[in-house]
């Protein structure tokens, strides 16, 4: 991959190219969505800006929100670093919290917006616009170009109706900071590259395209990589387009509703694409927006993006690579080094598994741009080094299984669940693991929610769960006030342009996050509440 500074380069030809070219005042002159990116090259203050901020938690030894993603790996993703829940094992350049927007008074600002001018900010389509000039850049941009038109639209099945290949997913929403009641809603979309959308005639076939998704969906839902072991719904798909008996009931059927077996291969113009369990195949794509609240909005959804994020898998690395990459991080950490990563904004960071992340994120007038370096970084933690992930993503191994789950995103109607090999629900286990409904446990809404008098009203919470007369929306909504609050708060770091400081909607100053690592215990291992059972699946139907 290029270097860094020789990509920048050619972001200044592109723009230069798009008449937004450069005056005497220099990079900050340039306009358009890589115009703070190029301002920005090689301007990193925090090398370890892939620690987040809920890292840097203060547990008092007694609240551990660290387990849902500090967890026993398994399969493909060999990392166990069930330790990080006891210890901060940071860098010397990660000691001091770079995230310092956790401790800024929002208040002064939240009230000096009107909820009805708040309203009209969220309400405003700044992806429409993103999308067309990105499309306009000249051919030597390299970077993605996102070509989902939303304002076509979705079909009955979830496909886009421009014809691009994205489909979207409904899933069950990652514990924490991206509940709707912590600040933000979000969405997700996929696609296979166009030889998985084809017939083995060449010939474009949506049968096969949902057949191989299928296949991709009972793949990821793989729980125990050594035996491969799957019994998954899906949605109704055509065996004879493969040949293989996927339900495993002797005949070939035109429209099976399981998968008991994955087969050797991929269907149709993808017969060459093997089907490994717990792995994406190359080409695949993921897109995720992460949105403002809309009070008003049934799914609580606002047309204006925070960001949008995108992944695609550039390379596919087999087992022994995979475990090498996992070796060499970690040799790479026990030698005090500091990450590394290839790429810049343009193309977006490479991590050492085989995924391209870039992003786009608001500018000072709302308009979404392209992220600096040092913004990308916040991207590369989450997605990398993390032991509960499958294949280095989050969504799509919790997306609700068959039909009902390609759709957009709605938490109405899904209810709370176990992990695997839980027996408790999540949001139960969660909020009494965690003392609270986020990780630094701010959320004042959820405290007085279901912790009346400190102590967590499982019966109450529990009405979300199957079974129960609620739902998630109903458990994970904020108010109305809420919402608007968060909404404003948010928009504060978005004028002041301030990300590289943290991208929290916070209300007010938090004061259980360490401004500095003194001490590098969490007091989670003495007090006996470390958890090594943390688990992306979930148990969709009783067993």
């Amino acid at each position: 991959m290029p270097t860094s500074a020789a990509r920048f380069v050619g972001l200044a030809l592109i723009v230069t190219g798009l008449g937004l070219g450069c005056d005497q005042r220099g990079a900050s002159a340039y306009e358009g969505p890589l115009a703070y990116a190029v301002a920005h090259s090689g301007k990193v203050d925090n090398l370890e800006a892939a620690v987040p901020p809920m890292c840097y938690t203060r547990t008092a030894g007694e609240s551990n929100p660290c387990w849902v993603c500090h967890a026993r790996g398994q399969g493909r993703n060999s990392l166990d670093d069930v330790e990080l829940q006891e210890t901060y094992a940071f860098s010397d350049a990660a000691l001091d919290n770079h995230w310092a927007n956790l401790f800024v008074d929002r208040r002064p600002f939240i009230a000096g917006i009107g909820d009805d001018d708040i309203l009209r900010w969220v309400r405003g389509d700044n992806y429409a616009p993103l999308r067309a000039t990105m499309q306009a850049l000249p051919a030597s941009y390299q970077g993605f170009r996102p070509d989902l038109d939303l304002g076509r639209g979705l079909d009955d099945d979830g496909f886009a109706r421009d014809g691009s290949g994205w489909r979207a997913v409904r899933f069950h929403p990652f514990p924490g900071a991206f509940w709707p009641s912590n600040g933000s809603s979000s969405d997700l979309f996929v696609r296979l590259p166009d030889r998985f959308r084809r017939a083995a005639d060449g010939r474009p076939s949506r049968d096969v395209y949902r057949l191989n998704l299928s296949l991709l969906e009972a793949a990821i839902a793989v729980e125990d990589y050594g035996t491969r072991a799957v019994d998954r719904a899906v949605e109704p798909v055509d065996e004879r387009l493969i040949g293989f008996d996927l339900d495993g009931d002797g005949q070939l059927r035109a429209a099976t509703q399981r998968i008991r077996q994955l087969p050797p291969r991929y269907a149709g113009g993808a017969a060459n694409s093997r089907v490994v369990a717990q792995a994406y195949p190359e080409g695949m794509e993921l897109l995720h927006s992460v949105r403002y609240l809309d009070p008003d909005a049934p799914t609580l959804m606002a047309a204006r993006m925070k960001e949008l994020r995108y992944m695609r898998k550039v390379e596919d690395p087999d087992d022994w690579g995979l475990q090498r990459a996992y070796a060499e991080e970690a040799e790479d950490k026990a030698a005090g080094k500091l990450p590394v990563y290839q790429g810049d904004p343009e193309m977006g960071l490479l991590n050492p598994w085989g995924w391209q992340l870039q992003g786009y994120i608001e500018d000072a007038r709302g308009t979404l741009r392209v992220q600096s370096e040092e913004e990308h970084r916040f991207c590369m933690g989450c997605h990398g080094h993390v032991g509960v992930t499958i294949d280095h993503t989050f969504s799509f191994a919790r997306k609700v299984p068959g039909r009902d789950g390609w759709r957009h995103q709605d938490l109405r109607g899904l209810h709370d669940r176990p992990q695997v090999g839980h027996t408790a629900p999540e949001l139960v286990t969660y909020f009494a693991r965690v003392q609270g409904g986020d990780e630094t446990r701010t959320n004042d809404e959820l405290l007085a929610r279901f912790f009346p008098g400190g102590r967590l009203a499982e019966a109450e919470l529990r009405r979300a769960a199957v079974g129960g007369d609620r739902d998630l929306a109903w458990a994970l909504a904020p108010s109305r006030a809420r919402a608007l609050a968060l909404d404003k708060a948010y928009l504060a770091v978005v004028r002041e342009q301030s990300f590289v400081h943290g991208r929290d909607a916070v209300l007010t100053p938090a004061t259980r996050v360490h401004a500095r690592i003194t001490d590098d215990g969490t007091g989670l291992g003495a007090a006996g509440k470390v958890y090594r059972d943390g688990r992306l699946h979930l148990v969709w139907e009783a067993r």
